[in-house]
C-alpha cells in the first residue's frame, strides 16, 4: 500500500500596497518553507490568483518542481452563509492526491493557513483521513501583533470578528473588557480592512480610558506599524487607519 502524502500549510505573505511596500518574499518566509513550497505540484488555495502570484515569487528564489501553468491548483469551496456545519461541503475529494502519495500545499489568501481562515476545515478533513499535516514556519499576524503590543503574551484570547451592528458590537466589547479585567487577559480582534476605522472608533468609544489598546497594521509589509497606548491617549491623539490593509487590534484592561 502506497504511503500517504502530507498536507503542508504554506504561509502566504501580505501583498497589499504596491511597489516597494511589498516585501521580498525571502524576508518574510524562511528558505526551508520556500523550498518545500517549490517542490509541491498539488495545491488547495483560498484564491488561485493570489497563489499563482506567490508561487511565481517562490520560483524566482527556488525553481518550481513544474512550470506554474502545469501545477494542479484548486480553490477551497466555501459553504453559503447560513448553512449548518452538517451541510458543509465534503472536502475529502480535494485530498485525493495525498491518498495517492503526493504532498499537497494549503495556502490562504494571506498569512498562516487554517488560523482565522477557512482552510481549517481542510486540515480537519486531512486528520480524518489519516493524512499527516505539517505546518511550515512563517508569519502569523495574530502572534506578531500580540508580541508587538507589550500586553499579556501568556494569557490571551482571539475573538475573531465582532458583530457589525453598532449596539451589539459595543456590548461585546464591554463583555471582553470585563473578561480582560477579571482574568488579566489580552483580547485580540480582527476586522475586514474597509471597516478598520469603524472598529477603532467603536473601541475608543466603548473601552475605559485606562484600558491599553494596541493596533498593528500591515504586519510584514515595509510600511508596517504598531501603536500601543492607553485609550485616553488614543482619544487625545487619534490615528487614521487605512481601508485596504489588514490590522489586528489587541486590548487589555
Amino acid at each position: 500500500m502506497a504511503l500517504k502524502g502530507r498536507l503542508l500549510l504554506v504561509p502566504c505573505p501580505l501583498d497589499f500596497g504596491s511597489g516597494e511596500s511589498v516585501p521580498d518574499i525571502q524576508r518574510v518566509l524562511p528558505h526551508g518553507a520556500l523550498e518545500a513550497a517549490a517542490g509541491l505540484q498539488h495545491w488547495v488555495v483560498e484564491n488561485a490568483r493570489t497563489a499563482r502570484a506567490v508561487l511565481k515569487r517562490v520560483g524566482a528564489v527556488v525553481p518550481l518542481a513544474a512550470p506554474l501553468q502545469q501545477l494542479h491548483i484548486v480553490e477551497l469551496p466555501r459553504p453559503p452563509k447560513g448553512r449548518s456545519a452538517q451541510q458543509a461541503p465534503d472536502l475529502r475529494p480535494l485530498l485525493q492526491p495525498a491518498l495517492q502519495g503526493h504532498d499537497i500545499g494549503l495556502m490562504s489568501e494571506a498569512g498562516m493557513p487554517a488560523v482565522a481562515d477557512p482552510g481549517a476545515a481542510l486540515v480537519a478533513a486531512a486528520h480524518g483521513l489519516g493524512i499527516p499535516v505539517r505546518p511550515l514556519p512563517g508569519p502569523s499576524a495574530l502572534l506578531l501583533a500580540l508580541a508587538a503590543s507589550g500586553l499579556n503574551g501568556q494569557r490571551f484570547a482571539f475573538n475573531g470578528y465582532l458583530p457589525v451592528d453598532g449596539a451589539e458590537r459595543a456590548t461585546r466589547i464591554r463583555e471582553l473588557e470585563a473578561l480582560s479585567r477579571r482574568a488579566a487577559q489580552a483580547q485580540l480582534l480582527i476586522e475586514t480592512p474597509y471597516r478598520n476605522e469603524a472598529m477603532l472608533s467603536a473601541l475608543l468609544a466603548t473601552l475605559q480610558p485606562t484600558t491599553q489598546l494596541s493596533v498593528s497594521c500591515g504586519l510584514t509589509l515595509e510600511t508596517e506599524w504598531t501603536r500601543s497606548d492607553a485609550v485616553a491617549r488614543w482619544r487625545a491623539q487619534p490615528r487614521t487607519l487605512p481601508s485596504d490593509v489588514p490590522a489586528v487590534f489587541v486590548f487589555q484592561a
